[in-house]
């Protein structure tokens, strides 16, 4: 099957069925993370779901315990097992010549999922599987394209009109973020009028909260080495009703330009240059006079956690869609403590 756009994916998901590999690739973690949840409910019932699903992590996996995982029947009937690997690039290069041999016979009883930040289409791997997998490139869409975009995810998703004006205010308001925009839109269609929909007036009112603001100084404790008073903002959240995915979700942007940053200095250094962190920082799109204070937070991350944060971020909301069997609020608290816990930095 050729190259599928995420947006494309989305739109209609039964059109293009989980194959026994699929690859799902692309630095947008909004998209990678709702496109992976809706090949696991393709592929798991509610019945088998918590036993038939098995994650790696693809930094340390092993090849031959995923083809265990691959080989062994789910418990459940005659149900498929869903195994996926999580930044598996390193996975990938490692098991790459098990990896092509295993996609000319791959196992019909378990759907195995590759997690990537690319794929490039020069390899044999991508060549074998653009023909019997399933590939989902995740990239979100073009800003000038957003405010149809917003209009036609508020139908799709939450069955709910959104007028074109209201969406380009909100657009405006919120940004470019797909996460932060499906959060407004999931708080929105839950107060619109059913037969007018989510109008200008409703954004003007209920967009930008008390809510919104204490999730940005909570990650700004976080980020600057303060768990203790991050965790009590996150406690204030929880007890005011706030859905731990829409804390997510106002946080997840703001992390996504730290490892954006990070990756440009890890890039230079590579080639042999240099870039300072100010410079990375201002090519990740963050704002001028915000430079300064996210420019001591970067170092407080450092370069380890902010290499691997677009990795955490899809890990954390897998975990908060149903991944995990912790309470939402304790792995929000959980991931919190290890971004602003300083014995972890590493510059």
């Amino acid at each position: 099957m050729p190259l599928v756009k995420a947006h494309e994916f989305l739109w209609n998901t039964a059109k293009y069925p989980a194959k026994e590999i699929c690859v799902v690739f692309g630095k947008d973690t909004f998209f990678k993370s709702n496109v992976i949840r809706h090949l696991r409910d393709q592929v798991l019932s509610n019945d088998d779901a918590e036993f038939s699903l098995m994650r790696f992590d693809g930094q340390i996996a092993v090849f031959k315990d995923v083809l265990l995982e691959l080989s062994a029947s789910a418990m459940f009937g005659g149900g498929r097992k869903f195994v996926l690997i999580d930044d598996a690039d390193k996975f990938v290069s490692k098991f790459r010549s098990e990896l092509e041999k295993y996609a000319e016979n791959p196992s019909k009883s378990a759907v195995l999922v590759l997690q990537l930040p690319e794929f490039p289409s020069n390899t044999n791997l991508y060549k074998k599987l653009a023909v019997t997998g399933l590939l989902v490139e995740a990239a979100g869409a073009a800003e000038k394209e957003m405010p149809k975009w917003i209009c036609r995810w508020s139908e799709h998703r939450y069955q709910i009109h959104c007028e074109i004006d209201a969406a380009d205010l909100l657009f405006q308001r919120i940004g470019s973020e797909h996460a932060l925009l499906d959060m407004e839109l999931a708080k929105l269609s839950l107060t619109a009028d059913a037969k007018r929909g989510i109008t200008v007036q409703q954004i003007e009112q209920q967009v930008g909260s008390w809510r919104s603001r204490t999730a940005f100084e909570m990650l700004d404790c976080a980020l600057s080495a303060q768990p203790a008073a991050a965790v009590r903002l996150l406690d204030s959240l929880m007890l005011a009703g706030e859905n731990a995915i829409a804390v997510y979700a106002q946080i997840a942007s703001a992390l996504r330009k730290l490892a954006a940053a990070t990756q440009s200095i890890l890039d230079a250094e590579s080639q042999g240059k240099k870039i300072t962190v100010r410079s990375a920082l201002e090519n990740a799109g963050v704002k001028g006079f915000v430079l300064a204070k996210t420019e001591k937070q970067l170092l407080n991350l450092g370069r380890e956690r902010g290499g691997k944060m677009l990795n955490m971020l899809i890990r954390l909301d897998l975990d908060l869609k149903g991944g995990s069997r912790s309470d939402p609020r304790q792995i929000l608290e959980t991931f919190l403590v290890s971004i602003a816990a300083p014995e972890l930095r590493k510059t």
